[in-house]
């Protein structure tokens, strides 16, 4: 194929299929590096993966990443979790929108795109992937009705932090049951005159079976929700007042919160925080 033949291909592509803003799909991971690779993996995140392994690719159209200094890990519950074990693992966690409708034309060049970045020498081998999941987007509940801003803008808005919960259901039913739940009582009125200005929530999707073989397949695809609560405050201000109870309403109902880990935004292109995760 020519060059030529190359440009018609991406003239053809921008001409068709969805281009919405709404976050239809979104990439989660939270990843733990190694012992005393925390700099060099935190610089090779910032100065090339955050980029090439993420936001160049087509369809990724936000994206922002988190920490967890040791401060934030020993807030975290449940002492014993299904996600993380134990549960301080995975310091920091990447959140990526990806446009809706565009998954499979996305996980098409992520797979691509990442067998080269290994074979060229530019993954960091030094880490272990906690929790990892492409995830279809279920809902949004907002704390200010139609004020502020919506989902699309969360990862490029100031958010001063993230909390992230995962539950786990016994199938899908249950987390139907769950869901509807969520997003018409629970929520609503957990946001109400909190420090979260929305929570947003997925389900799991499978990875595919040519990932990279670093990246373990996804579990909870028919019973897990991932919610990501966006916070207008460090969540160290209100974590006592706030989230120390968040999983309680869930235990013996639809199911059990096996996750709620609090994080903070990274400073781009700095080592801010990286000597605060031991």
């Amino acid at each position: 194929m020519s060059d030529d033949d190359n440009g018609d291909d991406y003239a053809r592509l921008a001409a068709v299929g969805p281009y919405g803003v709404r976050p239809g799909h979104a990439l989660i991971t939270m990843v733990e590096p190694h012992p005393g690779h925390e700099h060099a993996y935190n610089r090779w995140y910032e100065d090339d993966h955050f980029y090439a392994g993420a936001m160049a690719m087509p369809w990724i159209y936000a994206g922002r990443r988190w920490v967890a200094t040791r401060e934030l890990q020993l807030l975290r519950t449940p002492e014993k979790s299904a996600v993380a074990v134990p549960v301080t693992a995975g310091c920091y966690l990447s959140t990526y929108w990806i446009t809706e409708g565009r998954y499979d034309d996305h996980m098409r060049w992520t797979v691509a795109i990442n067998k080269r970045l290994n074979r060229d020498g530019r993954v960091h081998q030094a880490r272990t992937h906690v929790f990892t999941a492409f995830q279809d987007h279920e809902a949004t509940v907002y704390r200010d009705g139609a004020t502020g801003p919506r989902d699309h803008h969360a990862l490029d808005h100031p958010y001063a932090g993230l909390v992230l919960q995962v539950i786990d259901t016994e199938g899908p039913a249950p987390r139907a049951e769950l869901l509807h739940w969520l997003r018409t009582d629970h929520l609503p009125r957990r946001l109400a005159g909190s420090p979260a200005a929305m929570v947003t929530l997925f389900r799991p999707t499978p990875l595919p079976g040519d990932r990279m073989t670093y990246v373990k397949q996804v579990e909870g695809v028919d019973s897990r929700l991932t919610l990501l609560w966006f916070l207008d405050q460090d969540p160290r201000a209100c974590w006592h007042d706030h989230f120390t109870t968040l999983g309680a309403p869930q235990a013996g109902t639809w199911g059990r919160t096996e996750l709620v880990a609090p994080f903070i935004p990274t400073v781009p292109g700095t080592d801010r925080y990286v000597d605060e995760l031991r």
